[in-house]
C-alpha cells in the first residue's frame, strides 16, 4: 500500500479501515479491529453585536486494536502517510505480544454481529450552512435575549454545524468479521446572558441542538428564553437547612438517569464498584417508572446503527416498571460476568471498547409538572446543578444547586448557594416523573420529583 493509496482523498474510511486490518493480520496479529473517523466542523461565536470568532476544522483519524492470543494493544494516529502507518502497525503487534494477558479480551462473537441495519436519518444531506449564516443565527439569538427587560450584558451566542463519519472493520485470522460505516450531522444554536447590575447579576442560558437543521428551535426563541431565565434568577434568597421534596427541571433531570446508567455499566459491575451490583431483577425505582435506551431512534443525537464492536443493537428497557432489567455490556465485560453483550459497546480511537448508553431516557409519567408540585408545602425546584459529588460505590449524592423555592404548590422566589443531598438508591425509589418528556438532549427525562432530600442552606 503506497502513500498515495492511503491518501484520505483516495480511500473511503471503510476502505482505509479494511486495509489496516489486512496489514495487521499479515504482520502477525490473530485478530484486529480498525476504526476510521473523519469529521468537519464549523462554528461561530458572537457577542454584543460583533462576530468574535470563526472556527473550522477537518480531519481523519484511525485507531487499531491488535490482539495476539489473549493479549491486546491499541494505537491511533492522525498521520495517514505510509511513513507513519507501516511502523504503527508493527509497533501495535509488538506491543500486543508484550502486553499482560487479559482473559476477557477479543472481538465480538460473530453470531452477535449486525448484518444489516436501518436508516436512522442522522445525516442532514442538505447544503451545509456558511459561516455567515451561522453568524446570523447567533446574532438573532443574542438580539432577542438583549431585548428582554432586565438583561444587561451578554456572555455571547454561538452557532455550529458538523459532520462526522465512522467506519469499523473487524476480522480474526480464522475468518469472519464485520465491516460497516455511517455518517451523521449535528447543528446547534446557543445563547448566554446576564441580568441585573453590579454584584447582583445573574447568568443563564439556553440552546438547541439537532441532527437536522430543520429540527432546531428558532434562534429568537432560544435568545428570549435565555434572557427570561436570567431575569427570573435575580435577587435569590437563602433558605434554612431542612428535608423537603426536590423537583428537578427537565434540563437537569437527565443527570439522574445518567447516574443510573453509570451504576449499571458493565465495567462497574464487573469490578464490583457499583451501588446496584446486587440488584439485578429487583425494584430499584418506583413501580411506575421505566427507563429506555434506544440507539435506533430516528434523528437521535446518539443514534447509531450498530455498536462499537459491530454488534446488533436496538431499543432496550433498562428499567421496566421499576425493576432493573439488564446491565450495559460490551463483549469484554459480558465475558467477565458470564453473560452476552447487550450491544452497548462504545469506543474512541486510543483504547478498547467499553459499555455506554445511546439515546437514554426515562418515560413520561401521568401528572403535569404543575400537578407534580401542587401539594408541596415547602420544597425546592432545581434548575442548575454544580459539582459532581457522586459516590458510585455507595450511591451517596451531594451537589450544589440553584433554582426556585416552592411554597404551597407555587414557585415563589429564586434561591442559590445551597446543597442538596441524599442517596441515589433512596432517591430512585422515591421518584415521580411528570408528563413533559421532550427529546432535547442525548439523555432525557421529564420533570422529576424526589421525596425527602436534604437541602443544606443557612
Amino acid at each position: 500500500m503506497t502513500k498515495a493509496a492511503m491518501a484520505a482523498d483516495r480511500l473511503s474510511t471503510l476502505d482505509m479501515a479494511a486495509l489496516l486490518v489486512d496489514r495487521a493480520l499479515k504482520a502477525g496479529a490473530d485478530a484486529v479491529e480498525a476504526v476510521a473517523m473523519e469529521g468537519i466542523s464549523l462554528g461561530v461565536s458572537w457577542r454584543l453585536g460583533k462576530l468574535e470568532d470563526v472556527e473550522r476544522s477537518e480531519g481523519c483519524d484511525v485507531g487499531l486494536r491488535v490482539i495476539v492470543g489473549k493479549r491486546q494493544a491499541n494505537v491511533s494516529t492522525t498521520d495517514l502517510s505510509e511513513a507513519s502507518l507501516a511502523p504503527m502497525i508493527e509497533r501495535a503487534v509488538a506491543m500486543a505480544r508484550a502486553a499482560p494477558e487479559d482473559p476477557y479480551c477479543g472481538l465480538a462473537d460473530p453470531a452477535m454481529l449486525a448484518r444489516d441495519w436501518p436508516d436512522l436519518d442522522i445525516e442532514d444531506k442538505s447544503t451545509p450552512p456558511t459561516a455567515e449564516q451561522l453568524a446570523a443565527f447567533a446574532a438573532e439569538a443574542e438580539e432577542a435575549a438583549l431585548a428582554v427587560a432586565g438583561v444587561t450584558n451578554s456572555s455571547g451566542a454561538g452557532a455550529g454545524w458538523g459532520r462526522s463519519g465512522v467506519a469499523l472493520v473487524t476480522r480474526a485470522g480464522s475468518g469472519g468479521g464485520f465491516a460497516g460505516s455511517y455518517a451523521g450531522t449535528s447543528c446547534s444554536v446557543s445563547c448566554s446572558v446576564l441580568a441585573g447590575e453590579g454584584t447582583a447579576m445573574e447568568r443563564d442560558y439556553d440552546y438547541t441542538t439537532a441532527r437536522h437543521g430543520e429540527d432546531l428551535e428558532g434562534a429568537t426563541l432560544i435568545g428570549r428564553r435565555a434572557g427570561e431565565k436570567a431575569v427570573k434568577r435575580l435577587h435569590p434568597r437563602k433558605v434554612r437547612s431542612q428535608s423537603v421534596p426536590v423537583v428537578y427541571d427537565p434540563r437537569v433531570s437527565g443527570g439522574l438517569v445518567g447516574h443510573f446508567a453509570g451504576a449499571i455499566s458493565g465495567t462497574s459491575i464487573a469490578r464490583g464498584t457499583s451501588f446496584l451490583k446486587n440488584d439485578m431483577g429487583r425494584a430499584v425505582f418506583a413501580k411506575e417508572i421505566s427507563i429506555v435506551d434506544d440507539p435506533h431512534m430516528k434523528r437521535g443525537l446518539r443514534s447509531k446503527p450498530f455498536d462499537g464492536e459491530g454488534v446488533r443493537n436496538g431499543r432496550m428497557l433498562l428499567i421496566e416498571d421499576g425493576r432493573l432489567a439488564t446491565w450495559l455490556l460490551d463483549s469484554a465485560t459480558a465475558r467477565q460476568l458470564g453473560l452476552a453483550t447487550t450491544g452497548h459497546a462504545a469506543r474512541g480511537l486510543g483504547g478498547p471498547p467499553s459499555p455506554a448508553p445511546s439515546n437514554l431516557y426515562m418515560e413520561a409519567g401521568c401528572l403535569t409538572a404543575k400537578e407534580l408540585i401542587a401539594d408541596i408545602k415547602q420544597g425546592l425546584y432545581v434548575t442548575e446543578l454544580i459539582g459532581m459529588g457522586i459516590n458510585g460505590v455507595t450511591g451517596d449524592y451531594s451537589r450544589g444547586a440553584s433554582g426556585f423555592w416552592i411554597e404551597n404548590g407555587e414557585i415563589v422566589y429564586p434561591v442559590s448557594e445551597i446543597t442538596i443531598a441524599g442517596n441515589l438508591k433512596d432517591m430512585f425509589l422515591n421518584m415521580t416523573p411528570a408528563d413533559d418528556l421532550e427529546f432535547r438532549h442525548a439523555t432525557n427525562a421529564p420533570t422529576i420529583r424526589v421525596e425527602g432530600m436534604t437541602v443544606a442552606g443557612t
